[in-house]
């Protein structure tokens, strides 16, 4: 029986990394390239308080698979469940999680996570750093004149987290979803 979290031997040079929220789903599309990863792509699915979850659901999976057709990332790497404190927190968590990963599925990308500490841990070296830490290390190994927004930071930094977790000296692979 093939172990669910090792990914297959395909090599992949276009990445989509997901942040997903239902008011600030974040995207970050990278490409690896031999000297530094190259972003291709990145952004943020703004929902405003006043709409309900429904249409900012809907808005999340027509984005993103705006963005796919768009930048054709060959796989895609979201973050991973977190323990919230709320169960309604999580459930609605959940829900964008799920719009995003339709998106995603539909396209026939190849689906990961990346727990949201381990993200943390491979940009910045500390697993409970705060979002502009993350940030300032995305601008830095991107080489971007300004820092992403937070969402699409993150989305990058996961973009990021897998490049590095994937690489042939890894020893931790992501899970696939």
């Amino acid at each position: 029986m093939l172990d669910a979290s090792v990914s297959t031997s395909r090599v992949h040079s276009i990445i989509l990394g997901i942040d997903p929220s239902v008011r600030g789903t974040g995207f970050g599309v990278i490409r690896i390239e031999k000297r530094q990863p190259m972003v291709v792509g990145h952004g943020s699915v703004k929902c405003p308080a006043s709409w309900e979850r429904s249409r900012c659901l809907a808005q999340i999976t027509r984005t993103l698979r705006e963005q796919i057709q768009k930048l054709r990332p060959t796989v895609c790497i979201v973050e991973g469940l977190f323990y919230a404190q709320n169960f309604q927190t999580a459930l609605i968590m959940g829900e964008a999680r799920g719009a995003s990963l339709v998106a995603a599925a539909e396209a026939g990308l190849e689906i990961f996570e990346i727990a949201p500490r381990k993200v943390k841990q491979a940009i910045v070296g500390y697993g409970a750093a705060q979002k502009l830490a993350v940030a300032k290390m995305v601008q830095r190994l991107l080489n971007l004149a300004t820092p992403p927004e937070a969402d699409a930071a993150d989305a990058l930094a996961l973009a990021l987290a897998y490049a590095q977790t994937t690489s042939r000296y890894s020893f931790d692979p992501p899970k696939r979803v």
